[in-house]
């Protein structure tokens, strides 16, 4: 690829990756059933406030979503520049632009998710090191999900792993002719840094997880309706009080 080729295709990627990824699809699912998620729950417009507001198969409706809301344009990318033989990391930049779209999106003045679905959509469009690492991250958060059913604690353990898993994946990789092989260290460097940020942008979007999980108040998966009984019970006490007020 020439270098106006390689600016056309980062550029294109980069926008088309941030647009797409800037769609809230739990926040549209949620007004499908005429329910603003941003109003209830966490107020979170990721999937899993929606699976909390509105049950549990609308956190997998609006994960798979995510997730490929990421991976598409990753994957376009990533062929495009297979074919013209150009660098390994203007891909990397349209999977950065596309979890930045979903955390920070245009749509919803910046106000967004956390970002783990779209960026395991995005990383696994990656090959190979980010496929292998992002598949065992995927494991990880699984296994922490079955011990303590609590979403945003494997969210943020298969983050903080990824952060190990692409240097560990990258060096060991098994030497398959025209398939695999070790990622030199000045490539692997970058790859790096790169899932660091990823991992630590999610961290950082748990802040108000972390707070809860630390003061025991974070809800486990399944339990939607003692949260929402909580705020509709709520709501209707500053209703009544409303009320006696006008009525005095």
């Amino acid at each position: 690829m020439t270098h106006t080729q390689i600016i056309l295709v980062t550029c294109f990627g980069v926008v088309a990756g941030y647009l797409l990824g800037s769609i809230p699809f739990a926040l549209l699912i949620g007004f499908s059933k005429g329910i603003d998620i941003r109003k209830q729950g966490s107020g979170n417009v990721g999937a899993t406030n929606c699976g909390r507001v509105l049950g549990f198969k609308y956190f997998w409706y609006a994960f798979i979503l995510d997730f490929f809301k990421g991976f598409a344009p990753v994957l376009t990318c990533d062929l495009v520049v297979q074919h013209w033989w150009g660098p390994s990391w203007v891909p990397m930049t349209t999977a950065i632009a596309a979890i930045v779209g979903h955390v920070y999106p245009i749509y919803l003045r910046f106000k967004g998710g956390k970002g783990v679905a779209t960026t395991f959509g995005a990383l696994v469009g990656l090959w190979p090191v980010f496929t292998i690492a992002v598949s065992l991250a995927a494991v990880v958060f699984v296994m922490v999900f079955l011990a303590y059913r609590i979403i945003s604690i494997a969210s943020l353990c298969a983050a903080l792993s990824l952060m190990v898993l692409v240097p560990v994946v990258g060096r060991n990789l098994p030497v398959i002719h025209g398939v695999l092989q070790p990622v030199p260290w000045n490539q692997l460097r970058t790859l790096t840094i790169a899932a660091c940020v990823v991992g630590l942008l999610i961290v950082i979007k748990h802040r108000g997880n972390i707070k809860r999980l630390l003061a025991g108040t974070e809800p486990r998966a399944g339990s939607r309706r003692a949260n929402t009984g909580g705020e509709v019970g709520a709501h209707g006490a500053v209703k009544a009080a409303d009320g006696s007020k006008q009525k005095e």
